[in-house]
């Protein structure tokens, strides 16, 4: 029998409160996925927490805490299925066992495959009434980088490209600082503060000397900010010692191919790594490079690169979202575009990106920004 219309009514609205607990987390809580819990009892809230640091405690048990004896009885409003497993930190659902709650809303099953389904199965065993769903898509929506990495073996991939109304990138000179406004380079540090890694080229370091950090408070310094991995791929290691990219803070990786070992020396540091992939027609494998990252927990992954990565991801099928800034400026024929594909000379070329929905289009300062998804909604998991 469906529960009551002020019932269901009910756990949306508390969901919606575990769900907003489990975004305070969405910088920190790399690789872990972001998570809240509400406890209730008697339609008031005795105990909440959301999940911050992996490593530390789960949102679980820090309602729990905050609860004490007032857990007993009471409804669990959680954003994922509660662990099972001994990871960073002990499992949850025989915690919220063990303080007796009554009934939990799950917003989505755990997507990982040591948890799936099995924390729910441990409640219900302990005769806990389990609803699972309210609050679904927001919460796969949060963790879509998580759930990408758990089902597909490979992180969420969002491409950020600035253009200009002619849709360049870049001078003929490669002079590209800045193509932008001020307001949307502070949202471009949003995005790099909560994706767990950064990618880019050899080429764009050359070029611009990026240091690629992120400073979401809008100021110029980053070393209070949780920063992501930063990621080079660098075929040939031509990536200066003295490159900002590899400075602190922060970490970067550098991945190139066999055979540059001693070039690869000079580039190694406490916080600098150099790994090796494997060549594909004469450039680093892509699809390594993303079974790479996965393998090192990267959950969201935000590409910054030139026309030609942005292309060969492209064509690869590896991007699930493109955020496009379009600035009201026109660089003029000799400009570089966004895209570097060869090959295409007529329409019947053209490469059509299946799958592709308009999600947002905003102002953002003077520019537009515009937000597509590329992959199909099954990426999440669903």
């Amino acid at each position: 029998m469906p529960e009551s219309g002020q019932k269901s009514g009910a756990d949306e609205n508390f969901m919606a409160r575990a769900h907003r607990l489990a975004l305070g987390g969405v910088n920190t809580t790399h690789p872990n996925p972001r998570v809240g819990c509400v406890l209730v009892r008697d339609g008031e809230v005795v105990g909440e927490g959301g999940h911050q640091y992996a490593g530390e405690d789960h949102a679980e048990i820090i309602a729990l805490r905050h609860a004490g004896k007032r857990a007993a009885g009471a409804t669990a409003y959680l954003t994922l299925e509660p662990c099972i497993h001994h990871g960073r930190t002990p499992p949850c659902a025989r915690e919220l066992i063990k303080a007796g709650i009554a009934r939990a809303v799950v917003a989505m099953e755990d997507p990982n495959p040591s948890v799936k389904s099995g924390g729910i199965a441990e409640l219900q065993h302990a005769g806990i009434s389990v609803r699972v769903g309210v609050g679904g898509n927001r919460a796969r929506e949060l963790n879509r980088g998580f759930c990408k990495r758990m089902t597909k073996g490979r992180p969420w991939v969002t491409l950020k490209m600035a253009a200009s109304l002619d849709g360049k990138t870049a001078m003929a000179s490669g002079e590209s600082r800045w193509i932008t406004c001020e307001a949307a380079r502070r949202d471009v540090h949003r995005m790099r503060a909560a994706c767990s890694a950064i990618l880019t080229g050899a080429g764009t370091v050359l070029r611009d000397d990026p240091a690629m950090t992120a400073r979401p408070d809008g100021g110029a310094n980053a070393e209070d900010a949780r920063q992501p991995l930063r990621v080079i791929l660098d075929g040939n290691l031509s990536t200066p010692p003295q490159a900002k990219i590899l400075r602190p803070p922060g970490n970067a990786l550098v991945i190139t191919t066999a055979g540059n070992d001693r070039d690869a020396e000079l580039l190694r540091a406490d916080n600098v790594e150099v790994i090796t992939c494997r060549a594909r027609a004469g450039r680093i494998d892509l699809r390594q490079v993303m079974e790479e990252l996965a393998a090192r927990e990267i959950n969201e992954l935000l590409v910054e690169a030139g026309p030609r990565l942005a292309g060969s991801m492209l064509q690869l099928q590896l991007v699930d979202e493109i955020v496009l800034y379009v600035a009201p400026a026109l660089l003029g024929a000799d400009a570089s575009g966004m895209f570097g594909i060869d090959g295409l000379e007529t329409l019947a070329d053209a490469r059509a990106l299946t799958g592709i929905s308009f999600r947002d289009v905003r102002r953002v300062g003077a520019d537009l920004r515009i937000t597509l998804e590329v992959a199909p909604r099954d990426s999440l998991g669903e």
